[in-house]
């Protein structure tokens, strides 16, 4: 009884009323003011009535933020998929020159020449690119000149001033397959084949990208009408290009005697495309290999320095003295 009348003055209960008499059980319960009924014989002695309802509000915005961005999800993406919205993303291919201290295969790059140029040109440019630029690459001095020699170039105007056609010389640029881009659309179904100078640097996944557009023609699957002109390739965007397979098994004869399947072909013509887009590559990471060594010898150098120059911003102690 005397532990009642200690709670009765409690701040936040009310008041209970006189004790029964012996006996009688007590009927009036303990409870915070405006707070829900307890159970039978249970006492509430909370500071914070209302927390649980603060956290049962909380809990519910959560709940609907939640549903409402799971709605919006469905809703976006959660449509029916077709066959013609779906896009391969190209594997990474262990290429030889990918490692950071790994050079191009030259050799590699010279067969990719042959295959631009036996293949490839016959629809894409690569205006960027010089014949001088092979010397010491893939060809001797005398076999870049005799490969312009090849070509027919215009030049001019002479002394009457009129446009004249020479032999090509090693400082020309590779010769355009179409004079305009209106030609070279009316030649190949309105798509206008793109420039490879830099190519695999124009286009996510570089090499790995072109080694999959080059291999990855195949039939479309069921459902999927292509219009005429244009062909199935999944790692293409939209999976429609108006480019016919360029190479095939066979397709040509290399120099030096390497079988020409497909796989050989689209791995030395993506090795020549990334020398053509980075002709720098090799002399980069040589260079790249220079600047570690040369760091090597620096670093203890700069750390003692340091630590000259920071020893007494370090180690000195600043006091006051207040004037006397």
């Amino acid at each position: 009884m005397a532990a009642l009348r200690g709670l009765r003055g409690l701040p936040g209960l009310r008041h209970l009323p006189s004790p029964p008499g012996p006996g009688l059980a007590p009927r009036a319960l303990l409870r915070p003011r405006g707070g829900p009924a307890a159970g039978p014989g249970a006492v509430s002695l909370s500071s914070f009535p209302g927390r649980s309802r603060a956290r049962r509000a909380l809990l519910a915005l959560g709940a609907l933020a939640g549903g409402g961005s799971l709605a919006l999800a469905l809703s976006l993406g959660g449509g029916p998929l077709s066959a013609g919205e779906l896009e391969l993303h190209p594997p990474n291919f262990p290429w030889s020159h990918s490692g950071p201290l790994s050079s191009l295969d030259h050799a590699s790059v010279r067969r990719g020449f042959q295959v631009y140029r036996q293949v490839c040109s016959a629809c894409h440019s690569m205006e960027f690119v010089a014949f001088r630029s092979l010397i010491g690459v893939t060809h001797t001095e005398a076999e870049a000149k005799a490969l312009a020699e090849e070509v027919e170039v215009q030049d001019g105007p002479d002394e009457n001033g009129e446009m004249f056609m020479r032999p090509g010389k090693v400082s020309d640029y590779f010769p355009k397959p179409y004079p305009n881009a209106e030609a070279a659309r009316a030649a190949n179904n309105g798509a206008l084949p793109p420039d490879l100078s830099y190519i695999v640097n124009a286009r996510h996944g570089g090499e790995d990208y072109v080694f999959s557009l080059l291999t990855g023609y195949c039939d479309p699957p069921a459902g999927v009408s292509l219009r005429e002109g244009l062909h199935y390739n999944p790692y293409f965007p939209g999976q429609a290009i108006g480019m016919a397979p360029p190479i095939y098994d066979e397709v040509l004869e290399y120099e030096d005697g390497t079988p020409a399947t497909m796989s050989q072909i689209a791995k030395d013509v993506c090795t020549f495309l990334r020398w053509a887009a980075e002709p720098e590559h090799d002399h980069r990471k040589r260079m790249g290999l220079k600047m570690l060594l040369l760091s090597g010898l620096l670093v203890p150098l700069l750390l003692y320095m340091k630590r000259h120059k920071w020893s007494v911003l370090k180690s000195r102690k600043m006091v006051y003295r207040p004037p006397k």
